[in-house]
């Protein structure tokens, strides 16, 4: 039995089940931080190209100052307000995945809007906010999935950092940075409680790393734009 073999924490709670359930945790709270951050940045990077100008300029100065506002200092900042809890870490790491999918959107369509379909689409008549919905964005999707994998990785160390001190996810629910934290203290005597939600962590961010690396030099891979964020 692998349960046996993990064995259970330092007040009998089974480690395995609380791997299982963390890491249920740990998905949902990078996948509704990458949600929040595509649903409010790919808008605004799609934006900031069509406009250009003061618009432009405008998007990306803001962008500038949520990068400076770390996502640590944004969860106690939001903790102090509503108290800690997995709402708290999506808002604090989404926000910070805010400007990440604006620029990269924003370096993309840019070099969209250069292209001849662009062209044949302003001369009759569509719109900026049309271009942007119907040529533009259907050609960022390998992109942008490329980056969400690679900002669901980011969420994940994220959300862990966050449980480990306490801003993340609550009692009774288990996450593997809390896990993490609960373990230290018994790192000399029982060294596998921190073993397996530490090589959880890691195994998991590898693999998405592994996922988003494949689709970039794939044989599927985006011509448009790097996947990191692109220089202003």
């Amino acid at each position: 039995d692998f349960t046996l073999v993990i064995g259970a924490d330092h007040i009998g709670r089974d480690v395995l089940s609380m791997l299982m359930v963390g890491g249920r945790a740990s998905v949902a709270i990078a996948l509704g931080s990458v949600g929040l951050g595509m649903a409010l940045g790919v808008p605004l990077g799609l934006l900031a190209a069509a406009r250009r100008g003061l618009v432009d300029g405008f998007v990306m100065r803001m962008n500038d100052m949520l990068f400076a506002l770390p996502s640590l200092l944004l969860a106690i900042l939001l903790t102090a307000v509503r108290g800690p809890g997995a709402v708290t870490a999506i808002i604090a790491i989404g926000i910070f995945n805010i400007p990440v999918f604006a620029r990269v959107t924003r370096g993309a369509a840019l070099s969209l809007w250069t292209q001849d379909f662009v062209a044949s689409a302003r001369t009759v008549g569509r719109s900026s906010l049309g271009i942007s919905r119907d040529h533009i964005l259907p050609h960022l999707w390998l992109l942008l999935l490329t980056q969400m994998i690679i900002q669901m990785s980011v969420g994940i160390t994220a959300e862990a950092g966050l449980s480990y001190i306490g801003l993340g996810v609550q009692p009774p629910l288990a996450s593997w940075g809390r896990m993490l934290n609960e373990a230290q203290t018994f790192v000399g005597t029982a060294p596998w409680l921190a073993l397996f939600p530490g090589g959880a962590i890691i195994l998991t961010v590898m693999s998405l790393g592994i996922a988003a690396d494949h689709l970039t030099t794939g044989e599927h891979s985006n011509t448009y734009g790097p996947t990191t964020v692109p220089a202003l």
